[in-house]
């Protein structure tokens, strides 16, 4: 088959597509045939050599797809040849075969495209645990999202708002409005405003029940501070930075705290199969019905891997960036 591969760890430039062993599926397996994968920030991460994929996951980038199932292993029941899938993967997205265990895959609605299924595993999946099995969040309650616009960012707030819960966000000024459009009660623009005062200004003093955050040092604080009685809060990711200074850690104790970090990546083959059964049970009925929708930015073909890598690098996308595998 062909894949997307590395000359080496680097700059977008390292990428080229080129012959590679196709994935044959064991007994639980599918082979599926690859219509379209998307980008993740993971993604950039392990291009350059940061973030190696789990013991056992492909080296090919690629942590979610969608396509066709085109093999099936001696022991698979779920599925048979001609289905349409989409799955959550530990690597292995940027190339036209992969396997999967069949329980990890999914179908998904009638309404939906092939390519707009391949931008809800990763992001939905991860939206989902974070808020309904972490934080637990809540009819009723309040969260705030950062980087709302982000390809979680957009997931979690159909998921919150689903859910009944007051959804507040920050991103920049440009992306307000696709994040109040999916639900959001208030945009805040995290380069001219202060998160924190506007979300106590919000709430009156109180502060949110949840904080999904992604940025970890420069925010933590200021998460901490804008936390209500019994808050919790779910850390993604640490694009911000990992030494965080000074820091009042009175709240946590002063407001009975919770404080969660999560990956997804590497979690067992049992947990990645129960969050996608349980993520499914939540939302398809809600995405037939077109309550919630994956968001899609761009469609780039696979040959300008480089050029969307370096688009999502430079932060201009909102929503997911789709490759479609030819």
């Amino acid at each position: 088959m062909q894949a997307i591969q590395l000359h080496q760890f680097g700059s977008p430039d390292q990428f080229y597509i080129g012959e590679y062993d196709t994935p044959e599926p064991n007994p639980q397996e599918i082979q599926v045939k690859v219509a379209a994968t998307a980008l993740n920030r993971a993604d950039t991460l392990q291009r350059m050599g940061k973030y190696p994929p789990p013991k056992g996951a492909s080296a090919i980038l690629g942590l979610e797809m969608s396509g066709i199932v085109s093999k099936i292993g001696s022991k698979v029941t779920k599925w048979k040849v001609g289905d349409e899938v989409c799955a959550l993967l530990s690597g292995g997205g940027y190339a036209e075969y992969v396997t999967i265990h069949q329980n990890t895959a999914a179908s998904f609605p009638s309404n939906l495209t092939l390519q707009q299924a391949a931008a809800i595993p990763e992001v939905f999946l991860t939206a989902f645990q974070a808020l309904d099995w972490l934080a637990q969040l809540n009819k009723g309650e309040s969260i705030l999202i950062h980087a709302g616009a982000s390809g979680v960012g957009t997931a979690a707030i159909q998921i919150a708002r689903e859910k009944g819960a007051t959804v507040y966000v920050t991103a920049s000024k440009g992306k307000h409005e696709i994040c109040l459009q999916l639900g959001a009660s208030k945009a805040i623009d995290y380069r001219s405003e202060n998160f924190e005062e506007v979300i106590l200004k919000e709430t009156e003093g109180r502060g949110v029940d949840v904080v999904l955050d992604f940025l970890a040092a420069p925010y933590f604080q200021k998460n901490l501070n804008c936390l209500a009685l019994d808050g919790r809060m779910v850390m993604l990711a640490l694009m911000g930075g990992i030494k965080a200074e000074s820091l009042n850690l009175v709240p946590i104790l002063q407001k009975r705290l919770k404080i969660m970090g999560s990956t997804l990546r590497s979690r067992t083959l049992e947990y990645k199969t129960k969050l996608t059964a349980n993520f499914w049970d939540f939302a398809y009925d809600r995405f037939s019905e077109g309550h919630m929708k994956p968001v899609i930015d761009s469609i780039f073909d696979w040959s300008d891997v480089a050029e969307a890598h370096r688009y999502m690098e430079a932060n201009r996308n909102k929503g997911k960036i789709l490759l479609k595998v030819n």
